[in-house]
């Protein structure tokens, strides 16, 4: 406890007595008894032969319980198993090579290394820290190719994550990072740990070819990344279908089944080669595990099938579309709820452009806005 509060009252003895109050406030100054304390008690680092001078190694953590002013900043010494310097330690307690390590000439080093804290009198405590080098990297980074498909509303997309490069490398030790040419990164970045590609806001319409690379430190190796962007005009909502599946995930539908499908059901409501489907968006079934897929059909003249047509299309070849997934339901208007005459509602469909779903595989990602459903009885 570092302070206490006191409310001390004195009262007279007079008739009627009358009182006061002043309020006692009591600091706990702090003894500094309280060693730093490394986590874990002791390490074990690796470093490859042949890394350049500099190279970190490793990051030492350190806390104490006494108050701040007689902890950090700690001072590190490295005590025994140094003596031809071939290590340093910053004061940030980050271990970095000295020399070039060669395996053949030594495969571990022990380092024994001490912490001081900033009290008066000061605290010490060690912590030993084993470093094997290992032979250098022999094996190329292999990364999976990645495709991704973002839907969005006109002139408005957000940004953020809309997917992840997945990369490995045969070499236990090696440590991936992840580059990309610095001319693009006014419209994406990718994070150099852990190979998520970030757009920024604002993205046009069309497709863009990213220069990404993968090194191990040694090797470096390009990875295919390409991004198709479609904004959405008004005039699809108006005319959307959605095909209901069941028993499958998001994840599932992008990774295994999107391409299948989309192939099939071009084949099933396209009228001329010349037409499009656009695929607007796909959304978890609340309270199920049933998905919804948006789309609409554009025709080469620029106009959309209205949705009774297009159902009709789906209809005749469900059988052909059900080879690829289970579908549960065709929908061009949802009652549900609704104690319509004649079942007869109107619905409406609302798009949150700023309120984006990616679902992301290893080989591709679909980057979509989230979609509102309004019905109501036509009277």
């Amino acid at each position: 406890i570092s302070g206490y509060s006191l409310v001390i009252q004195a009262r007279d003895s007079g008739i009627p007595p009358l009182s006061s109050s002043v309020t006692v406030n009591v600091d706990i100054s702090d003894v500094n008894d309280n060693s730093p304390v490394f986590t874990p008690a002791n390490y074990t680092a690796v470093i490859q032969e042949n890394k350049p001078v500099g190279t970190s190694i490793l990051q030492l953590v350190v806390t104490d319980k006494d108050s701040f002013h007689n902890g950090p900043p700690f001072t590190f010494t490295i005590l025994t198993g140094n003596e031809e310097e071939e290590f340093t330690l910053d004061p940030h307690g980050v271990l970095r090579s000295a020399v070039i390590f060669k395996h053949m000439v030594a495969t571990e080093y022990v380092l024994c290394v001490q912490a001081k804290d900033s009290g008066k009198p000061q605290q010490v405590s060690h912590t030993y820290v084993q470093v094997r080098v290992i032979e250098e990297s022999i094996h190329k980074p292999t990364a999976i190719p990645l495709e991704i498909f973002i839907v969005t509303m006109e002139d408005d997309f957000p940004g953020g994550v809309i997917g992840k490069i997945h990369a490995t490398d045969q070499d236990v030790y090696d440590v991936l990072t992840y580059t990309l040419k610095s001319e693009q990164k006014s419209l994406f970045k990718v994070n150099s740990h852990d190979g998520k590609i970030i757009a920024l806001g604002g993205l046009d319409n069309g497709k863009y070819v990213l220069n990404v690379s993968v090194s191990d430190g040694r090797f470096q190796v390009p990875i295919d990344v390409v991004v198709h962007v479609e904004q959405l005009l008004q005039e699809m909502l108006q005319n959307t279908v959605t095909i209901r599946f069941e028993n499958v995930s998001p994840e599932d539908f992008v990774g295994l089944h999107m391409h299948g499908f989309r192939r099939t059901l071009r084949n099933a409501v396209l009228s001329q080669k010349q037409d499009s489907l656009h695929i607007i968006s796909i959304q978890p079934v609340a309270g199920s595990n049933q998905l919804d897929m948006l789309f609409a059909v554009q025709m080469h003249n620029g106009g959309f099938y209205k949705p009774a047509y297009l159902i009709q299309k789906l209809t005749n070849a469900r059988r052909h579309l059900e080879n690829v997934i289970r579908i549960s339901a065709i929908l061009e208007k949802n009652c549900s709820g609704l104690d319509c005459q004649e079942q007869h509602c109107e619905q409406s469909l609302s798009i949150d452009s700023h309120s984006l779903m990616t679902y992301s595989t290893a080989r591709i990602s679909f980057v979509c806005p989230r979609f509102y459903r309004n019905v109501r009885c036509m009277c």
